[in-house]
C-alpha cells in the first residue's frame, strides 16, 4: 500500500486543524516528567515532519522516520520554528517501522498522529516495540498515541466525511470490520491546478483498533515495561470511550 504519495504536498493543509503545538508540549512534559530533557529522539513516522521540527525547537536533537519518501520530502524542504534549531541537525531516515535501524541508543522515542494504528498485525506490532526497547538508552522512555478499537466502531465507522475549500476538497470514506478491528478508508481530493482545472487523486488506508489491555500485552511481551496509559492530553487514566491514549513505557534491559 503507497500511502501518503501524492497527498503528501496538500497533507499540511488538510490538516491544520489539528493542534500540533499541544501536542508536542504535551509530550515535552511528558518527555522532561520521566527524565528527559535533552538528548536524542526518534520520531517514528514523522510524516512531514511538524513534531519533529517542535520537538527540535525545544532542544532535543532529533531523528524523523518515515516510509513515504513524499512526506520527508516536504519535511526535509521545512524550515524550523526557532532559529536556534537548526533543520540541518534533523536527521530524516527513510525507514519502515517494523524495521527501523538507528546508529545507536537514543534517550527517546516518540510516535504521534495514530502512526501505530497503521501497523494492523499484532506480531508486527510487537516487533516495532521490541526494536524500539532495543534502541532505548538504558531507562530510555517511548512515548506513542494511538485509537482504541471503539473509536473506529462507534466514530468512523462506516461513515463519510467530506470537506470542502477554496482550492482543494476530499471526500474520506470508512470502511469497519468488526471481526479483524481493521478500518479501511478510501480518500479522494481534488486539487485545483492553476489551469482553474482540478486534479482528482485517490489513496487507500488501513488502520487496527487495539483494545487497552491487548496494547498493554504487546508492550510487556516486548520486553519494555509498561507506565501509564492516558486519555489524550491528560493524566486521567485510559478508558475504553478515549477517542486517543497517550502510552508511556521505558526501557529495562536488553533480550540478548
Amino acid at each position: 500500500m503507497d500511502a501518503y504519495t501524492s497527498f503528501a504536498e496538500v497533507y499540511d493543509t488538510f490538516m491544520d486543524d489539528i493542534p500540533y503545538g499541544e501536542w508536542s508540549a504535551y509530550i515535552i512534559d511528558l518527555l522532561k516528567e520521566y527524565g528527559i530533557s535533552e538528548g536524542i529522539v526518534a520520531d517514528l513516522g514523522c510524516g512531514t515532519g511538524t513534531v519533529t521540527r517542535l520537538l527540535a525547537a525545544a532542544g532535543y536533537d532529533m531523528i524523523g522516520i518515515d516510509s513515504s519518501p513524499d512526506m520527508l520530502d516536504v519535511a526535509r524542504a521545512a524550515s524550523c520554528p526557532d532559529a536556534d534549531a537548526k533543520q540541518h541537525e534533523i536527521l530524516y531516515l527513510l525507514q519502515d517501522m517494523r524495521e527501523f535501524e538507528l546508529y545507536g541508543t537514543v534517550a527517546a522515542v516518540v510516535s504521534v498522529c495514530d502512526c501505530i494504528n497503521y501497523i494492523t498485525e499484532p506480531e508486527e506490532l510487537l516487533q516495532v516495540f521490541r526494536l524500539v526497547n532495543n534502541y532505548l538508552d538504558p531507562q530510555g522512555v517511548f512515548i506513542f498515541d494511538f485509537h482504541p478499537e471503539g473509536y473506529y466502531r462507534e466514530v468512523l465507522g462506516d461513515n463519510i466525511f467530506a470537506e470542502d475549500r477554496e482550492d482543494m476538497s476530499f471526500i474520506w470514506e470508512n470502511e469497519y470490520d468488526m471481526e479483524s478491528h481493521i478500518n479501511l478508508y478510501e480518500l479522494s481530493f481534488f486539487v485545483r491546478g492553476a489551469d482553474g482545472r482540478y486534479d482528482k487523486y485517490r489513496e487507500i488506508h488501513q488502520q487496527r483498533g487495539y483494545a487497552l489491555d491487548e496494547m498493554q500485552a504487546l508492550i510487556e511481551a516486548s520486553g519494555l515495561q509498561f507506565i501509564a496509559m492516558y486519555d489524550a492530553l491528560t493524566k486521567e487514566p485510559a478508558g475504553k470511550d478515549c477517542e486517543r491514549v497517550y502510552v508511556v513505557a521505558r526501557e529495562q534491559g536488553k533480550k540478548l
